[in-house]
């Protein structure tokens, strides 16, 4: 990566970024690529190799896990200035599973020598923490996908899904497919079909092939809120 542009672009971003040495900083920048990728292209995961870490610069990534089956659980997305670590497990060696991360949409992004990144982190305490920081944060949202699907009804996990969809993107209109929708709850498509059914005859939502339109704001809420 072109070191005046590594510069400037991560010591915006890395909150050690200050505390390294000019070799530290020269190494990091030799060790991170920009990489472009397609929507739906697999950007980790499968093969148990370390990716390192991702830095996402523009589009969206997802990070979700796979069952033996196929079943498809999604953990997070990561938008424009935001790091996924669970893909560097040579960096945190407590990371003992595998993610799989794709992109979202065409997506450009910084990855992170993962081995350069651990030396880093094996002499510099700041970087250290900010990565340990990091993963912890990932998993507080990694538990609360867990719990959601464990321990909370579908229609509420559905409702809560799609407002807070509509609140970030700021469209009444989800874009999304019932089966992209079911890999982001966690559950298979037919059961995201029936239960779209029972919102439209309540008069909360309407849907169809490209996607499901919200018509009763305050009775979704409600419903996620419950």
């Amino acid at each position: 990566m072109e070191k005046t542009e590594c510069q400037l672009r991560f010591a915006n971003i890395f909150p050690f970024w200050d505390k390294l040495t000019d070799g530290q900083r020269e190494n990091f920048c030799r060790n991170t690529h920009l990489v472009r990728y397609a929507k739906g292209e697999n950007i980790h995961g499968g093969s148990g190799e370390c990716t390192g870490g991702i830095l996402v610069k523009s589009g969206c990534i997802r990070v979700y896990i796979l069952s033996d089956e196929g079943r498809e659980i999604t953990l997070y997305r990561l938008y424009s200035g935001e790091l996924c670590m669970l893909s560097a497990s040579c960096v945190l060696q407590a990371i003992t599973f595998d993610v799989m991360v794709d992109a979202e949409e065409d997506s450009e992004c910084y990855i992170i020598n993962g081995n350069m990144f651990a030396d880093i982190t094996k002499h510099n305490i700041y970087a250290e923490n900010f990565a340990l920081n990091l993963v912890a944060s990932r998993f507080s949202d990694v538990m609360w996908v867990m719990q959601q699907i464990l321990f909370m009804s579908f229609d509420k996990r559905l409702a809560i899904f799609l407002y807070d969809e509509m609140i970030k993107t700021g469209d009444e209109k989800i874009r999304l497919t019932q089966e992209q929708i079911a890999k982001y709850v966690g559950s298979a498509r037919e059961v995201v079909s029936r239960m779209l059914k029972y919102f439209a005859s309540e008069g909360i939502v309407s849907y169809s092939r490209g996607g499901v339109k919200i018509l009763d704001k305050k009775k979704l809420k409600e419903l996620a809120l419950q």
